[in-house]
């Protein structure tokens, strides 16, 4: 290894606002990157790993930003550089994987001349030369009909495939340094896998370096050769992999390996931060006796959502000379969902979850087959109807960012469907219902006043949670709802929708592609592959003991860890 380093970040120092108010975020921390290396970044959301990589990348607004220290790459001081200069290293010596695809690339362009403009622009390729090379990237991250999502829109595509594009994006100059800000959020387990065993190629072709900020530790521990744990803008662990993951130095880095949902062992209770902090965790097993008489309650009652042959189709390419191409999403589905059950629903990105949970919610309609909820029939609802429906189905989105309203603040926000649905007898008790709730999703009162654009991804997500929950739902779609959040906040949050199943009777389809939360959560386990069922049984059954071999495959994907 080249004992000059690549990167090196040197007493930096990041705080946001004016002279009058001055909000530090990144305090005095200093790292080193060299050649051929991945480091890793860990810590919960809002501990700066975000901060630091747009502070590498140059990217925080600069009326707002202060910045003091150095940061050095291949001997540029990135902090006194122009815009100009700048520019020309973003994209072909640097590149970034960002945090949410869907504000990163720009709507109003195809995801083939996203990718090909930088081609053209860094590596002077002409357009034909430019979409060949853009079509191949598209293959190499395992993207479905390379050709078709070339033409498509960022809002034609699924968040998975989205992330794809993005890392596209990405490698396609071969970068001396990438910076990966939780690039596999949004990808199922076997992608992932495969994304990552492609970033470690490409690493071994090019000698890349490569900072890789992530929530999933297993992941971390998987591909990262040295780990660096922040903690409120200070780095308070930095050593090797195997350091860090079998001799932990740090209380927080103890708690934060500890909050981790095992596969082994189902704990009535995840361990928190906190919760080890101040002592007050109690490790208690739900054995499967224990499971086995819960199910017998719920599995006596009347079903609160069946769902028959039912069928989503979309039609692309529809043109006055081309034929219509039929896209099958959701292909002949049928499952019941019992009140009070979580039924965990798992398989690739593409395969239909999210148009699953999106057709049940009538945000889309079906193509044909029933959906009854309570024994009425959602088909035939009139629109009114559907919206008086609401209240009791809701949805906590894959993407916290673009299901909030700009230009709301997160007490309006949560308050708003709240005044819709007619809770609260005052707009005084209200507020006082939103500020309990943010307490019960880990915001403290100053959350109340502030705008999404203040807020962390996790932050956000946290939000969404909130939003959906403050009416009351009886049935709730978690599509992804913790894929955004560090492993301590989705321990609180996954504790906290089990708690409020408890008091409230709540009822969950739960879709994720991590599968140990999964697991964690759910009683009944739904696997689908290309909009079919490929296996439905028991959570734990089916884990211990996969029928198929698509199954096998998810499960055999699951990042393990040290």
């Amino acid at each position: 290894m080249n004992r000059t380093p690549l990167l090196s970040v040197n007493a930096l120092t990041v705080s946001f606002g004016n002279k009058k108010k001055l909000v530090e975020v990144l305090h005095n921390i200093s790292f080193d990157v060299f050649e051929n290396e991945i480091v890793g970044i860990v810590g919960e959301s809002g501990s700066g790993k975000s901060v630091t990589s747009l502070s590498i990348m140059g990217l925080l607004p600069k009326k707002l930003a202060n910045l003091s220290g150095n940061v050095i790459f291949e001997e540029k001081v990135l902090l006194q550089i122009t815009e100009t200069e700048f520019r020309n290293i973003r994209g072909k010596d640097i590149a970034m994987i960002f945090q949410e695809p869907m504000s990163a690339l720009n709507p109003s362009l195809k995801c083939g001349f996203q990718v090909a403009e930088i081609l053209r622009l860094h590596l002077k390729m002409n357009v034909s030369e430019a979409k060949k090379e853009t079509i191949s990237l598209f293959e190499k991250v395992k993207l479905p009909r390379p050709a078709e999502i070339y033409n498509s829109y960022p809002h034609q595509i699924s968040g998975g495939q989205m992330q794809r594009v993005m890392i596209a994006m990405a490698i396609a100059c071969k970068p001396k340094l990438l910076i990966a800000d939780e690039p596999t959020t949004a990808l199922d387990v076997t992608v992932q896998k495969e994304i990552l065993s492609l970033l470690k190629s490409i690493q071994q072709e090019t000698k890349m370096a490569m900072l890789f900020i992530s929530h999933d530790l297993s992941l971390v521990s998987e591909i990262a050769d040295r780990v660096v744990v922040m903690y409120k803008g200070d780095i308070i662990e930095n050593a090797t992999t195997e350091e860090i993951f079998k001799n932990p130095k740090a209380a927080y880095t103890k708690a934060l390996l500890a909050s981790r949902p095992s596969l082994n062992v189902r704990l009535a209770k995840l361990p928190t931060i906190a919760s080890i902090a101040d002592k007050s965790f109690k490790p208690r097993e739900v054995k499967p006796v224990e499971r086995a008489k819960r199910h017998k309650h719920i599995y006596t009652k009347k079903p609160i959502l069946e769902i028959v042959n039912l069928e989503k189709y979309y039609f692309s390419n529809v043109g006055m000379f081309s034929k219509a191409e039929v896209v099958k999403a959701v292909d002949d589905i049928s499952f019941t969902v019992f009140e009070g059950e979580t039924l965990g629903l798992v398989g690739e990105s593409g395969c239909g979850k999210s148009t699953l949970g999106r057709t049940i919610l009538q945000l889309e309609k079906a193509t044909s087959g029933s959906i009854k909820y309570r024994g009425k029939e959602l088909t035939r609802l009139s629109k009114g109807e559907i919206r008086n429906l609401r209240k009791e189905i809701q949805i906590i989105f894959q993407d916290p960012y673009s299901s909030l309203n700009p230009r709301l603040m997160i007490g309006q926000a949560l308050m708003e469907p709240m005044e819709v649905h007619g809770l609260g007898k005052s707009a005084k008790e209200r507020k006082e219902s939103v500020l309990s709730l943010l307490e019960r999703v880990g915001l403290d009162e100053s959350y109340f006043y502030r705008y999404p654009h203040e807020l962390s991804g996790g932050q956000r997500q946290r939000v969404g949670i909130a939003r959906t929950i403050v009416v009351e739902p009886k049935l709730v779609i978690c599509d992804e709802s913790v894929s955004a959040l560090d492993i301590s906040v989705q321990a609180q949050v996954l504790n906290l929708l089990n708690e409020l199943k408890n008091d409230f009777g709540f009822t969950y389809i739960f879709i994720s592609h991590d599968l140990a939360v999964v697991k964690y959560m759910s009683d009944q386990l739904l696997v689908m592959n290309k909009g079919k069922i490929e296996e439905l049984g028991d959570a734990d059954e089916i884990y211990e003991n996969p029928q198929t071999d698509y199954s096998k495959k998810l499960i055999e994907a699951i990042p393990k860890g040290i």
